[in-house]
């Protein structure tokens, strides 16, 4: 597992303030409460314990339409690249679920030697063209845009090129890590009760998202329409229902990701580096007024190790 420990050229930060609070005025944002769009990267198909690789994306699957959103995959092009998986992901598309650019090999950018983004991108692009909900989304691994300035505006200038938009994160946790912890107990015991793990990711996503969308308001002066990041993996198909359910019952309204991806605060680009993390996170950095609240990697598995570790998980 990779430790992730290791506003210039588009829209200014006040830019996008005046447009969102004109957005807001203009009843985009004016529902009760929190909004959010489920975005799951690095859709991966191998048989694993529990279930296998067809079965984790049915579940998923399922869960999405039972609740009537539509989702965002941001897909790793080395995961697909073979014809049962590109069966899954058409059946992804055929639910009406949008496709965005994930890299082809999901190598880190932000560190001194990013390598060439624009040919991983465009490997990956030629196995999703054939989808009819591509769209022009990109997300970066690890979500590390840049280590100095010179490398990141490169970086956006890859994607400018391309007709890409960066497919930012609001609400970045680590349920990737919740989800490892998970297989390392099932690998020592197949039989364990799984419950108790699907508990800490409802409040471990919970709780970020209540910190981010906090940070939100006090940086933007509202609350922007959402977008969380969780994976393609056992714990998202096990407990997908209760993450929804568990949101919806603390006031969030799940929406489809197009509408989310259409609001004027992913056209951002702050004017930081390194450029990295949940897209509130960079706008609070490039304030200036929220270092104190700003740990960095924003999100990390070492983080959330004492507490699963005092609850036996």
């Amino acid at each position: 597992m990779f430790d992730r420990r290791h506003v210039l050229g588009g829209l200014t930060f006040a830019s996008v303030a005046v447009m969102s609070r004109s957005v807001q005025a203009g009843n985009v944002t004016t529902q009760a409460g929190p909004r959010f769009a489920v975005t799951i990267d690095d859709f991966r198909f191998e048989d694993g314990p529990q279930q296998n690789g067809a079965a984790r994306h049915r579940a998923i699957l399922d869960a999405l339409s039972a609740a009537g959103i539509q989702a965002a995959g941001l897909v790793t092009g080395k995961h697909i690249d073979n014809v049962e998986a590109g069966s899954h992901l058409a059946a992804w598309s055929e639910a009406g679920h949008a496709i965005g650019n994930h890299t082809y090999s999901h190598a880190y950018y932000g560190g001194s030697d990013p390598g060439d983004l624009g040919a991983d991108i465009d490997r990956v692009a030629v196995l999703l063209a054939a989808y009819t909900t591509q769209r022009p989304w990109f997300r970066f691994p690890y979500l590390a845009e840049g280590r100095t300035v010179e490398f990141r505006d490169r970086m956006r200038g890859v994607l400018r090129d391309r007709g890409l938009r960066n497919a930012h994160v609001t609400i970045d946790a680590s349920d990737w890590y919740v989800n490892q912890r998970l297989l390392e107990r099932l690998a020592r015991d197949p039989g364990a009760d799984i419950t108790p793990y699907g508990d800490y990711l409802v409040q471990h996503l919970l709780g970020r998202a209540a910190f981010y969308d906090g940070l939100a308001r006090e940086v933007l002066g509202y609350s922007p329409l959402h977008t969380l990041l969780i994976h393609h993996n056992l714990t998202t198909a096990l407990f997908l229902p209760r993450i929804l359910e568990g949101f919806r019952a603390a006031g969030w309204t799940a929406v489809d990701a197009d509408t989310v991806f259409a609001h004027p605060i992913y056209q951002a680009q702050p004017d930081i580096a390194p450029a990295a993390h949940s897209l509130i996170w960079q706008l609070a950095k490039a304030d200036g007024r929220f270092e104190a609240r700003l740990r960095s990697p924003g999100e990390d598995g070492p983080y959330e190790k004492p507490a699963m570790d005092a609850l036996g998980l």
